[in-house]
């Protein structure tokens, strides 16, 4: 296998949306975009690849999955919300979305939560979750190289990366199973409330 490390280095993991990062005054579309490519534009795996769009932006309006917007102008909450539709996308559908972000949007709106202490909670986790990544993929890649020297391979390197590939996608699924049990769990209680 190639240098996981820095496999793990190219991925710049630690960018994300500081909330130092986002304005206080409310932004135009075209402004939002390009606060998300200067972010997360390390984060796509070719150049082709967008990391917002606008008809990224409108289906999220449309599907409700942040509160409306005022003037064709995004707060600094919707920069938030967006920022963390952006982070569940990988392993929700937008209609799990939906309904995990359903509460935060209404207390956000009503002034209930201030969302910025919940933003710069939810960075607080994020950064402990790169560090455990970064372990969990380094201590996976020992446990497969293990696993390639018993089967006494010719040409283990194409089989160490097929098995790391493999175990990754499984740790993946397992996590994202769980998080969709726990939406599915959210829903069910927001039901009872109402």
């Amino acid at each position: 296998m190639n240098n996981l490390e820095q496999s793990l280095a190219e991925l710049k993991l630690e960018n994300n949306i500081a909330l130092e990062d986002i304005p206080e005054i409310d932004l135009y579309m075209d402004q939002v975009i390009q606060l998300f490519e200067k972010n997360f534009g390390s984060w796509t795996r070719n150049e082709d690849e967008k990391v917002l769009t606008k008809t990224m932006i409108n289906n999220y309006a449309k599907g409700k999955l942040f509160f409306p917007i005022k003037n064709k102008k995004y707060s600094r909450e919707h920069m938030i919300l967006i920022s963390l539709i952006y982070q569940l996308k990988g392993g929700l559908s937008i209609q799990d979305i939906k309904q995990t972000l359903e509460g935060v949007n209404q207390k956000t709106e009503s002034g209930d939560i201030p969302l910025g202490h919940f933003y710069q909670s939810y960075l607080k986790l994020y950064e402990k979750n790169v560090e455990i990544f970064s372990e969990d993929v380094l201590k996976t890649e020992q446990d497969v190289r293990q696993e390639v020297k018993r089967l006494e391979a010719d040409e283990p390197e194409e089989l160490e990366t097929v098995l790391l590939i493999a175990s990754l996608i499984n740790i993946s699924n397992f996590y994202r199973r769980t998080a969709e049990k726990l939406v599915d769990r959210l829903g069910a209680e927001n039901k009872k409330k109402d």
